[in-house]
């Protein structure tokens, strides 16, 4: 007999991320054993995740657990987790917009969602932060769709659009859109913008960090000085926002500005946070153009006086995104279109708690 355990699984690409999704009835219902799992399948604590179907990437060692809503107004719920590489941490302070993306078609394909017609209106319930997002997805014949005419940036090919609109996001884990009470505090000598709309970023000029700010990620990566500053104004802006020792970790995410170069309204570099993003978290775009709206901020200071509805193009290391804030009844709504495509399907094996223990 396998002394293993085997749970049931889908492996999904949702935007510019990709990791496992699971049914929450299929995982146990205590955080700390339902944890110690996910740290076995992924294969944390090793720079490769070689024991485990983690990518050794930030972007590829996500999961996303799904079961029915815990709350009216919504079809599903969606808990997100960072499973740390390097350590044996398991993060579940904020969202993931990109795995979010594949959230509407698994729930339809599990049987949670009932197909409505050419396009179903998926309503998800974001357990991190509490807040609604609703999902466009094309399902003609009866069935979700992958293959499409839409591309983003940061993905090869083609794929089926999937519209993301993120319902009231200020305040996601902090209850406040400017946590410190301020557009612009000082923090290292260096002007910040703390902000929480879908997750909790710090918003620094690159410039004021001596860098262009269209910099590869992979120089900034290998620059130790400026990791090391990146996070000490991190450190220092977690506590700003209430937010305490943010040391153990992914929240706030730090974020370097810079002018448009393309026609965009803004150049990003989205760290994760001890790493550039090689594209853009969908949550972080969605916090990033709202602080385009929002006076006083650092990011309303580089891009031109906007207000909604407006279309803000983001610039990033792989391409660009671009996000639609809409106005409703006076609050900033914000629309992204990304893809997904499922990948895989079957069982994934976890060690028993003795052998994962032990396992170095």
């Amino acid at each position: 007999m396998n002394d293993l355990m085997r749970i049931p699984c889908v492996l999904m690409r949702g935007g510019t991320s990709r990791g496992p999704f699971f049914l929450a009835s299929d995982l146990p219902a205590d955080p700390a054993e339902r944890d110690r799992i996910l740290l076995s399948v992924m294969g944390s604590g090793h720079p490769l995740q070689i024991d485990g179907i983690g990518g050794g990437n930030p972007v590829t060692s996500k999961v996303a657990i799904i079961g029915p809503s815990s709350v009216p107004g919504a079809d599903i719920d969606y808990l997100f987790a960072q499973v740390r590489i390097d350590q044996r941490l398991v993060d579940t302070s904020p969202n993931c917009g990109n795995m979010l993306a594949a959230v509407g078609p698994f729930s339809i394909e599990a049987g949670l969602v009932p197909v409505e017609g050419a396009e179903t209106h998926v309503r998800i319930h974001n357990v991190n932060t509490g807040k609604l997002i609703e999902a466009r997805v094309p399902t003609p014949a009866g069935a979700v769709a992958y293959l499409g005419d839409a591309s983003i940036d940061g993905v090869p090919g083609l794929a089926a659009p999937i519209a993301l609109t993120f319902v009231d996001a200020a305040g996601a884990k902090t209850g406040k859109l400017l946590p410190t009470g301020s557009p612009r505090d000082i923090v290292k000598g260096i002007p910040i913008t703390c902000i929480d709309c879908a997750i909790p970023m710090v918003l620094m000029r690159a410039s004021d960090l001596g860098i262009a700010g269209d910099e590869p990620a992979a120089d900034l990566n290998a620059d130790a000085a400026l990791l090391r500053r990146i996070e000490a104004v991190r450190l220092e802006a977690g506590k700003l926002m209430g937010m305490g020792d943010v040391r153990d970790k992914v929240i706030p995410k730090p974020v370097l500005l810079s002018r448009g170069l393309a026609e965009g309204t803004l150049t990003v570099r989205y760290f994760m946070p001890h790493e550039c993003h090689p594209a853009l978290a969908t949550t972080g775009a969605v916090g990033i153009a709202t602080a385009c709206i929002t006076e006083g901020t650092v990011a309303a200071d580089l891009a031109p006086r906007l207000r909604a509805p407006a279309r803000i193009g983001i610039e990033h290391p792989s391409g660009r995104l671009d996000v639609d804030l809409m106005d409703r009844d006076g609050t900033p709504v914000a629309g992204i279109v990304r893809t997904a495509r499922r990948l895989f399907e079957g069982f994934v094996f976890a060690k028993p708690a003795k052998g994962f223990d032990q396992a170095a």
